[in-house]
Protein backbone atom coordinates (compact mmCIF):
# COMPACT_ATOMS: atom_id res chain seq x y z
CA UNK A 1 0.00 0.00 0.00
CA UNK A 2 1.51 3.17 -0.89
CA UNK A 3 0.52 6.88 -0.25
CA UNK A 4 1.68 10.68 -1.00
CA UNK A 5 2.01 13.53 1.20
CA UNK A 6 2.46 16.94 0.47
CA UNK A 7 4.29 18.21 3.38
CA UNK A 8 4.24 22.33 3.20
CA UNK A 9 6.20 23.21 6.40
CA UNK A 10 7.79 21.82 9.52
CA UNK A 11 4.22 22.45 11.34
CA UNK A 12 2.83 19.99 9.39
CA UNK A 13 5.68 17.53 9.83
CA UNK A 14 5.47 17.52 13.69
CA UNK A 15 1.66 17.20 13.37
CA UNK A 16 2.13 14.02 10.95
CA UNK A 17 4.73 12.63 12.95
CA UNK A 18 2.73 13.05 16.10
CA UNK A 19 -0.39 11.86 14.56
CA UNK A 20 1.86 8.59 13.60
CA UNK A 21 3.20 8.07 16.84
CA UNK A 22 -0.19 7.83 18.20
CA UNK A 23 -1.02 5.06 15.89
CA UNK A 24 2.29 3.07 16.64
CA UNK A 25 1.88 -0.34 18.28
CA UNK A 26 4.79 -2.85 19.81
CA UNK A 27 6.77 -4.11 17.40
CA UNK A 28 6.26 -1.42 15.01
CA UNK A 29 9.23 -0.42 12.57
CA UNK A 30 9.63 3.00 10.73
CA UNK A 31 12.09 2.87 8.30
CA UNK A 32 13.17 6.76 6.92
CA UNK A 33 14.95 7.50 3.86
CA UNK A 34 16.15 11.18 2.92
CA UNK A 35 19.38 13.08 1.58
CA UNK A 36 21.09 15.03 4.06
CA UNK A 37 18.95 17.39 6.03
CA UNK A 38 15.87 15.88 4.56
CA UNK A 39 14.03 16.32 8.30
CA UNK A 40 14.49 12.43 9.22
CA UNK A 41 15.58 13.50 13.01
CA UNK A 42 12.81 16.11 13.05
CA UNK A 43 10.42 13.66 11.95
CA UNK A 44 11.31 11.03 14.84
CA UNK A 45 10.91 13.69 17.14
CA UNK A 46 7.60 14.28 16.71
CA UNK A 47 6.95 10.25 16.23
CA UNK A 48 8.35 10.11 20.04
CA UNK A 49 5.80 12.97 20.76
CA UNK A 50 2.85 11.14 19.35
CA UNK A 51 4.30 8.16 21.39
CA UNK A 52 4.21 10.39 24.60
CA UNK A 53 7.58 10.58 25.13
CA UNK A 54 8.26 13.09 28.75
CA UNK A 55 10.92 15.18 27.14
CA UNK A 56 11.22 15.69 23.22
CA UNK A 57 14.61 17.74 23.43
CA UNK A 58 16.38 14.02 24.47
CA UNK A 59 15.50 13.06 20.67
CA UNK A 60 18.49 13.62 18.84
CA UNK A 61 20.27 12.05 15.80
CA UNK A 62 21.91 8.88 17.02
CA UNK A 63 24.70 8.83 14.09
CA UNK A 64 27.72 8.59 16.45
CA UNK A 65 26.15 6.00 19.27
CA UNK A 66 23.76 4.31 16.16
CA UNK A 67 21.22 3.92 18.58
CA UNK A 68 19.26 5.83 21.04
CA UNK A 69 16.42 4.81 23.44
CA UNK A 70 13.75 7.06 24.78
CA UNK A 71 10.68 6.05 27.38
CA UNK A 72 7.12 6.89 26.18
CA UNK A 73 4.13 5.50 26.05
CA UNK A 74 6.18 2.28 24.31
CA UNK A 75 9.58 2.32 24.55
CA UNK A 76 11.15 3.98 21.20
CA UNK A 77 14.58 2.38 19.93
CA UNK A 78 15.94 5.01 17.47
CA UNK A 79 18.92 3.79 14.86
CA UNK A 80 20.97 5.68 12.72
CA UNK A 81 22.48 3.71 10.03
CA UNK A 82 24.40 6.23 8.42
CA UNK A 83 27.53 5.19 9.52
CA UNK A 84 27.30 1.83 8.80
CA UNK A 85 29.09 -0.41 6.62
CA UNK A 86 26.16 -2.04 5.50
CA UNK A 87 23.46 -4.54 6.47
CA UNK A 88 25.38 -6.93 8.26
CA UNK A 89 26.90 -4.51 10.92
CA UNK A 90 23.48 -2.95 11.38
CA UNK A 91 22.44 -6.73 12.18
CA UNK A 92 25.41 -7.27 14.51
CA UNK A 93 23.67 -4.64 16.68
CA UNK A 94 21.06 -6.92 17.21
CA UNK A 95 18.47 -4.61 15.42
CA UNK A 96 16.40 -7.97 14.77
CA UNK A 97 16.06 -8.62 18.68
CA UNK A 98 14.74 -5.27 19.05
CA UNK A 99 12.10 -5.36 15.99
CA UNK A 100 11.10 -8.35 17.82
CA UNK A 101 10.65 -6.56 20.74
CA UNK A 102 7.62 -4.80 22.44
CA UNK A 103 8.81 -1.39 21.27
CA UNK A 104 8.37 0.90 17.92
CA UNK A 105 11.54 0.77 15.89
CA UNK A 106 12.80 3.94 13.90
CA UNK A 107 15.49 3.82 11.02
CA UNK A 108 17.29 6.67 9.70
CA UNK A 109 18.85 6.11 6.64
CA UNK A 110 16.74 2.76 6.65
CA UNK A 111 17.88 2.15 2.82
CA UNK A 112 21.35 1.39 3.90
CA UNK A 113 19.90 -1.21 5.58
CA UNK A 114 17.05 -2.42 3.70
CA UNK A 115 18.04 -6.29 3.87
CA UNK A 116 17.79 -6.60 7.39
CA UNK A 117 14.37 -4.89 7.96
CA UNK A 118 11.56 -7.07 8.52
CA UNK A 119 9.06 -8.01 5.95
CA UNK A 120 5.99 -5.46 7.69
CA UNK A 121 7.19 -2.30 8.01
CA UNK A 122 6.21 1.41 7.14
CA UNK A 123 8.51 3.18 4.93
CA UNK A 124 8.60 7.08 4.56
CA UNK A 125 10.48 8.60 1.47
CA UNK A 126 11.47 12.11 2.70
CA UNK A 127 11.71 13.93 -0.65
CA UNK A 128 13.26 17.71 -0.45
CA UNK A 129 11.16 20.66 -2.41
CA UNK A 130 12.28 23.57 -0.53
CA UNK A 131 13.76 24.60 2.62
CA UNK A 132 10.65 23.72 4.64
CA UNK A 133 8.42 22.11 1.80
CA UNK A 134 8.65 18.26 2.02
CA UNK A 135 6.84 15.34 0.34
CA UNK A 136 6.46 12.07 2.55
CA UNK A 137 6.26 9.07 0.30
CA UNK A 138 4.46 6.25 2.20
CA UNK A 139 4.93 2.15 1.72
CA UNK A 140 3.64 -0.04 4.45
CA UNK A 141 3.84 -3.90 4.20
CA UNK A 142 1.64 -6.54 6.44
CA UNK A 143 -1.96 -5.80 8.04
CA UNK A 144 -0.86 -3.77 11.16
CA UNK A 145 1.37 -0.74 9.05
CA UNK A 146 -1.18 -0.88 5.98
CA UNK A 147 -3.87 0.18 8.59
CA UNK A 148 -1.14 2.90 9.93
CA UNK A 149 -1.39 3.97 6.47
CA UNK A 150 -4.87 4.05 6.09
CA UNK A 151 -5.67 6.09 8.88
CA UNK A 152 -2.39 8.07 7.83
CA UNK A 153 -4.25 8.83 4.62
CA UNK A 154 -7.48 9.61 5.92
CA UNK A 155 -6.79 12.50 8.19
CA UNK A 156 -4.18 14.26 5.45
Amino acid sequence: MTHTLPIPDLAATEAFGRRLGALLFPGAVVALVGQLGAGKTHLTRAIAEGLQVKNSAVVNSPTFVLIQEYAARLPIYHFDAYRLSGPREFAELGADEYFRGDGVCVVEWADKVEATLPANHLRIEIEVVSEHQRVFHLFATGAAHEEILRNLAERA
